[in-house]
């Protein structure tokens, strides 16, 4: 059989015979000066994405019955990242013995944080929320994680009047979504409609009435347990939400604890509204009601420490890793964000109900997420380390 030689073949040999000597040449006649240390666009990643932060607090203001105003600033970096109006932050501090962290909803506006002020609202309920609304003084440093979540406004997927709903201190995240409205950075129309027992427990009253004269925003109070003049008294329901709104023209933003969401959706319910036309901002995994719990053992490995403690059955994981002084890396406590994923090891347990925001790799190759997780026995997990 002849094989017959083609032109382009040959030539093609030329060049890769040629191709170390021309590679040579290259390297020789470029510039040798040295590379640059540290990118702009890895300098730009570490500002939006810092991970934990060290912060300091500058001040504390009582805002309502309950309830106080933090403000913090950055003190490894002059400024805090960006954020979306509506997120939220997760603040790590040390009570006693314990390390414990809560995730906060975010009050200040986006421009405030780019100025190294960062503003949190905490009502006093709960082990470290009351604390801070009791013992907490200027002064006082702790750990932040950076903003992050999902309850915001997106423009793709969102109609550009928003109904928000608030019940109590879930009034927080909507200061912040009325403030960067006012400050032009969100395109939305805004009506709010806040829900409380009484006057006294309204946080931000004098602030969301100033709103109102600056913007468009129009604020709906509603006070449940008190009647008053120039107050709703009841139930924020869909009847009073028609008068103001067409409900299905719109895109609801719920904040507010549980009995709250269940009633408002039991009231939505009959315009069968799409799924994504109704968004509601995580709450914490409480501690179950239960006569007797039983208590258990929880190991719990972090690279070569080794850490053993008891874990009670109606608190979770997370929760018994905090009261034994554990540094568990967690943000939004809700099962949903996937921060403080740890590898079950050994061990029976049950997760939340509604909460199991695991992948299906996550429950085939036995993840589970500890803020969401109660033991059922003596326990043996690993967790990864805090950033």
């Amino acid at each position: 059989m002849k094989f017959k030689k083609q032109m382009f073949g040959f030539m093609d040999m030329l060049r890769f015979k040629k191709l170390v000597p021309n590679r040579r040449e290259a390297l020789a006649s470029g510039a040798n000066t040295p590379l640059p240390e540290e990118y702009r666009t890895n300098q730009l990643a570490k500002r939006l994405h810092p991970g934990m932060m060290d912060v300091e607090l500058t001040a504390v203001r009582p805002v309502a019955e309950g309830m106080v105003e933090l403000t913090f600033k950055r003190l490894d970096a002059d400024a805090f990242p960006f954020f979306r109006a509506g997120q939220y932050v997760s603040l790590q501090g040390r009570v006693g013995e314990s390390v414990v962290s809560r995730p906060y909803s975010i009050v200040s506006s986006p421009r405030q944080a780019l100025a190294n002020e960062l503003v949190l609202g905490v009502a006093d309920a709960g082990f470290f929320s009351g604390w801070l609304n009791r013992e907490a003084k200027p002064g006082d440093r702790f750990r932040m994680s950076e903003p992050t979540g999902e309850f915001h406004y997106e423009t793709l997927r969102d109609k550009k009047r928003i109904v928000c709903i608030a019940g109590g201190a879930g009034i927080t995240p909507f200061i912040s979504m009325a403030r960067s409205m006012a400050e032009k950075d969100e395109p939305y129309e805004m009506i709010l409609f806040y829900g409380a027992r009484d006057e006294a427990h309204l946080a931000y009253q004098a602030e969301l009435d100033e709103l109102c004269k600056k913007t468009g925003l129009r604020v709906i109070y509603v006070l449940s347990d008190e009647e008053k003049s120039g107050f709703v008294h009841g139930f924020i329901t869909a009847a009073l939400i028609e008068q103001f709104v067409n409900i299905k023209e719109c895109t609801f933003f719920l904040c507010g604890p549980k009995a709250m969401y269940d009633f408002v959706d039991s009231e939505l319910k009959p315009y069968d509204l799409p799924r994504k036309a109704v968004h509601r901002d995580a709450t914490c995994c409480p501690n179950l009601k239960l006569d007797a719990p039983r208590t258990f053992r929880l190991t719990v490995h972090i690279r070569d420490q080794v850490f053993t403690m008891d874990a009670a059955e109606n608190e979770t994981i997370l929760t018994a890793m905090e009261r034994g002084g554990v540094p568990a890396p967690n943000k939004c406590r809700a099962g949903g964000c996937g921060y403080c994923h740890s590898k079950w090891i050994a061990g029976e347990f049950v997760i939340a109900e509604g909460r199991d925001g695991r992948r299906e790799a996550d429950r085939k190759f036995g993840f589970v997420h500890p803020c969401v997780t109660y033991p059922l026995s003596n326990m043996e997990i690993e967790v990864p380390a805090e950033e």
